[in-house]
């Protein structure tokens, strides 16, 4: 009996465990994480202009531990033995034959403790919660947001919506620290969504950053970079500034150790895959495949991503992206979306429950 243990109950680490339950009768799988919720991470901006309700986010762990056959453990990893294959959590310690690090990323607030206090983020349905309770029981003059990125941009259109929709007043300003926002994507995309964020008077400011956010009359979201979790951090390996693991072409660390998701940086092309929900998915599949060929004394196979493309959905639904290499404006990259967040969420109330309030603007 080969002992399996996930770290994250993400989109890479469910993946993994769905592909594993196939040896039910060899292999045994414990999942760990610090949340007992498995958090739909796109769809969370669209909690805040849409109405969506973040409850329709949440999807309890220990439901797809029947569905998957593991074990789930909630606690914190606080280091790792490669060596000697232990993990330490808080409150116990695990020996494993193989691991899959697939723990995700969090909030970097770049060591500035004053954001870190104040100033709102998205990394589960928690913070959405603080968010839109905050914004329907408060009024504000300024509304920054921290980071000219997706997410940044997203939030952004979002929040304009909601102050529309509530005819509540406010200067919704974007604050990115590079010289333009939207970081390495093509020209005419940025064109594309700086015409619309004007379109929609959200004012864009870059070369600058926040510093401070305790005014009481101006909301700071913070979207400006994302790190791993404080274990990998500590870890004596090759990582990029985000504190991301390099993998070989096999998603691997070493021999029993596997790496996925936003917590690995792997190289393809001469390039390395930047984060995202498919790759995740795509990277978890395949970990777990070679698991199942190590057992059984195969050869592994690389991982050959594929990317589907990706899109910056805006609020007002001028959203825009690139699927399969086709360039898309307007509707229907918005109706994507939505598609792929509806599909890829967990459990049909879910499921019902974002259709259901896109279609009544949250009334329900």
């Amino acid at each position: 009996m080969k002992k399996i243990v996930i770290i994250g109950a993400g989109f890479a680490g469910l993946e993994a465990a769905r592909i594993l339950s196939r040896l039910r009768k060899d292999i045994e799988v414990k999942v760990i994480d610090k949340k007992d919720t498995v958090d739909f991470l796109p769809t969370m901006p669209d909690c805040i202009g849409r109405g969506i309700n973040p409850e329709h986010l949440s999807y309890p762990i220990d439901k797809l531990t029947r569905k998957f056959r593991f074990s789930f453990i909630k606690d914190e990893v606080k280091s790792i033995d490669l060596q000697n294959r232990v993990i330490s959590t808080f409150t116990s310690t695990f020996t494993y034959d193989f691991l899959i690090i697939a723990s995700g990323s969090e909030t970097n607030f770049y060591g500035n403790d004053d954001l870190r206090k104040h100033a709102y983020k998205l990394d589960d349905v928690s913070d959405t919660r603080k968010i839109v309770d905050v914004l329907k029981n408060r009024q504000f003059d300024n509304y920054l947001i921290g980071g000219g990125g997706y997410t940044g941009v997203e939030v952004a259109t979002n929040l304009k919506l909601f102050l529309n929709k509530a005819k509540k007043t406010g200067r919704v300003v974007i604050m990115e620290r590079a010289p333009d926002i939207l970081g390495p994507l093509p020209a005419w995309m940025k064109d594309y969504v700086k015409a619309n964020l004007k379109r929609l008077g959200i004012g864009v400011s870059v070369n600058s950053t926040i510093e401070e956010s305790d005014d009481e009359r101006t909301m700071v979201i913070w979207a400006a970079g994302v790190k791993t979790s404080a274990f990998i951090q500590n870890l004596q390996v090759e990582k990029n500034p985000q504190g991301r693991i390099k993998v070989d072409g096999y998603l691997r660390l070493n021999e029993s150790c596997f790496v996925i998701g936003d917590a690995a940086y792997f190289e393809y092309n001469k390039n390395y895959l930047r984060m995202a929900m498919q790759f995740a998915i795509f990277q978890g599949n395949s970990a777990a495949k070679n698991i199942i060929r190590s057992i059984k004394g195969k050869s592994l196979k690389k991982f050959k991503p594929m990317d589907l493309g990706y899109i910056i959905p805006m609020a007002n639904n001028r959203s825009c992206g690139t699927v399969f290499g086709v360039n898309l404006k307007g509707r229907l990259p918005t109706l994507l979306h939505f598609i792929m967040c509806i599909y890829r969420s967990y459990g049909f109330k879910n499921k019902f429950g974002i259709i259901g309030n896109l279609l009544t603007g949250g009334r329900r």
